[in-house]
């Protein structure tokens, strides 16, 4: 079954995005290119308090998974 991601709403389109944006900074995390600060940062950015805690989930999914601690 494939879903056209352009169909959906905004809101999950954003939640899809925020999911992206979690892992690949836990990658950087991993990789040593960036310090534990670049999550401080990344979540920071974000003004919607409900998004805020989907990000800060979405980092402890992707740490949980990539084996960062």
């Amino acid at each position: 079954m494939s879903v056209n991601l352009s169909l959906l709403p905004p809101a999950e389109k954003n939640k899809i995005e925020l999911d992206k944006q979690a892992s690949y900074a836990v990658w950087q995390l991993k990789q040593a290119k960036a310090g534990p600060e670049l999550l401080v940062n990344e979540a920071q950015k974000i003004r919607d308090e409900n998004e805020r805690l989907f990000y800060e989930q979405a980092v402890q999914k992707y740490k949980r998974i990539m084996g960062v601690a």
